[in-house]
């Protein structure tokens, strides 16, 4: 039997999902389903993806989230030998790459990205993004091109949720 994958989220997923459908008044299900799951060691972030969802504004409901309720462990360290050997291994391929304009590599170099596939490539993990593959983009780096450039598995959030069996049940309040 195959093991169940253990999934690395992307910062596009938390944003999207407090400003949208998963909003913490709408849907606080959908944050404690993510903390359940990364109890059972199923769902996990890194320690990059965390400083940009700190860098909002002090109250906005996604960094008290990440401050107060996120459990230690949840975002991993990048800061592995064999994550970095990966990651520099990524950014020589995107910074060789004809394909892409500089100023869409020197966008790539500040985000979390690069660091995501190196973990997900080298822990062997999905990733889970609502980015849509576009291999043939020139002003922008995408994360899913990345990911099939290593070969590593990308999911959007509805398939990982589907994965996991979250469901979220109507609870009336009064």
């Amino acid at each position: 039997m195959t093991p169940a994958p253990t999934y690395i989220i992307d910062s596009d997923v938390f944003i999207s999902a407090k400003n949208g459908y998963y909003a913490f008044v709408i849907c606080p299900g959908f944050w404690d389903s993510l903390i359940h799951h990364h109890e059972q060691g199923r769902v996990h972030s890194l320690d990059r993806i965390q400083q940009e969802l700190l860098a909002g504004r002090e109250d906005e409901d996604l960094v008290q989230w990440v401050k107060n309720d996120v459990p230690d462990g949840f975002f991993l360290s990048s800061q592995r030998a064999e994550v970095i050997r990966a990651y520099q291994e990524i950014m020589l391929w995107v910074q060789r790459n004809p394909q892409y304009v500089d100023n869409a590599k020197a966008k790539f170099a500040t985000e979390a990205d690069g660091w995501l596939v190196a973990y997900a490539r080298v822990k062997g993990v999905d990733v889970v993004t609502n980015e849509q593959p576009r291999p043939e983009a020139r002003g922008r780096i995408l994360l899913p091109d990345v990911c099939n450039r290593f070969d590593v598995r990308f999911h959007d959030t509805f398939a990982m949720l589907k994965s996991l069996r979250v469901r979220f049940d109507f609870a009336a309040t009064t």
